[in-house]
């Protein structure tokens, strides 16, 4: 990423955490033959003149595209200078702590949770994914035999062998067809999953192409729990986010809300596959499980707790030290940058940036049913985090958008302010 749009193609390809089985289009706004509801736009937090170019993108953004929920945090040269709240009706007030699904924002968390652990000497990111997961495969199946040669950094950078492109399976959205073949009942669990995959052919020899993989950060997520004898969830609190202050991201719930958490929105319908009642409901809740989804798109947060965590990645982080931070930005070995100028690190996309000197821009995006979200750091001092409630719509305009705009926001910033807002949000 640089301070041009990302391909679509190239953006399209690593969005995060994206489909949801067999959806169908649900009616929007009121009821039928009723004209939806005009929004009423409202902003919450402290209006920054200077940077009246975020909340005016932000706000074209979601109008465009009937959001109801939105949130943005912008930080410069480590001070959070803007941290706003969004909402495009009257139905729920947007503060900027205001909890939002993130998605496959989620991916940084869990690639920092094995960096943590390789730096205090539980594990080695060279080793294979069996010696800590349990890969036996369904009776009757044989285990292929590359599946050995899977290691913590080729899940990590997306190099495992497994390709949802090649067959349009991504296990992590397949819980009827897995749950079928295991002769299991809905919902699914994480070993489910390993198991039903265990016995699945790999696409292609580990560490010779990239793919992005949910089910190789579902796996990550379940050595973070091998070595540390915790749940994922709370190694995560306790270690990585509690040391930099962070106490609202949680993992989600598919159904109920935490404490501060948005509603979610979308224009289609599903079949859950929560249990086996073959129930249809709204896509954000129930046609994919947020309890399998944790540690590859499972976490909810602030746009504040977002770039709070996301300044974790800067020198001089007390969660990850040099060596961390060096083998987070590594180039995947032998595959390396990609023909658009970028590559998948260790839970972020990495641009090199030479213009100016040297340094990298770095960033995720996240998508689920009912959640947009992305987060961006730059070379030069910047990074800005924003979620949405929702990711489609039927004005039929790409939510990758938000990009763009954002990048615009910030050039068109002419003096950047002294404040520092981080008291405000975080003891």
């Amino acid at each position: 990423m640089n301070g041009n749009a990302v391909s679509r193609r190239a953006f399209g390809k690593l969005v995060g955490a994206a489909g949801a089985g067999t959806l169908v289009a649900a009616t929007l706004g009121g009821s039928p033959g009723q004209a939806a509801p005009l929004p009423v736009w409202t902003a919450t937090g402290t209006t920054v003149a200077a940077l009246s170019a975020f909340d005016n993108a932000m706000k074209t953004f979601m109008q465009a595209r009937h959001v109801s929920a939105g949130q943005l945090a912008v930080t410069y040269k480590g001070r959070l200078v803007l941290a706003r709240g969004y909402s495009n009706q009257s139905v729920q007030l947007i503060q900027p702590t205001s909890l939002f699904r993130v998605a496959s924002l989620s991916k940084s968390l869990t690639a920092a949770a094995l960096l943590r652990l390789a730096q205090d000497g539980k594990l080695s990111l060279g080793d294979p994914v069996g010696k800590y997961v349990d890969l036996t495969p369904p009776a009757g199946q044989a285990v292929d035999p590359r599946l050995a040669k899977v290691s913590l950094w080729r899940i990590l950078q997306h190099t495992g062998g497994w390709d949802r492109d090649v067959t349009n399976f991504d296990p992590l959205f397949k819980d009827l067809i897995i749950a079928r073949s295991l002769g299991v009942p809905l919902e699914l669990t994480h070993a489910d999953v390993v198991r039903f995959m265990s016995g699945q052919p790999l696409h292609h020899d580990p560490g010779s192409y990239v793919s992005y993989s949910n089910y190789g950060y579902l796996l990550a997520g379940r050595v973070v729990e091998a070595v540390t004898g915790q749940p994922y969830e709370t190694y995560v609190r306790q270690k990585l986010l509690a040391p930099l202050g962070i106490t609202r991201m949680a993992n989600g719930y598919s159904i109920a809300r935490h404490s501060g958490e948005v509603g979610y929105e979308s224009q289609y319908t599903g079949t859950t596959v929560l249990d086996n009642s073959g129930t249809i409901v709204d896509s954000p809740y129930g046609t994919f499980s947020m309890r399998l989804h944790d540690a590859n798109g499972g976490w909810i947060a602030s746009a504040v707790d977002l770039v709070r965590w996301a300044s974790a990645f800067d020198a001089g982080s007390p969660i990850l030290n040099s060596t961390s931070l060096g083998r987070a930005w590594a180039v995947p070995n032998p595959t390396g940058v990609n023909a658009d100028g970028w590559y998948y690190g260790l839970g972020w996309q990495v641009r090199p940036v030479t213009t100016g000197g040297t340094g990298r821009n770095t960033w995720h995006t996240g998508s689920l049913p009912g959640t947009y979200s992305i987060v961006v750091r730059t070379y030069h001092g910047l990074s800005w985090a924003a979620v949405f409630n929702r990711r489609d719509d039927e004005s039929g305009l790409t939510y990758g958008d938000i990009d763009p705009a954002l990048w615009a926001a910030s050039r068109a910033v002419t003096s950047w302010p002294t404040h520092n807002l981080w008291s405000t949000y975080f003891a």
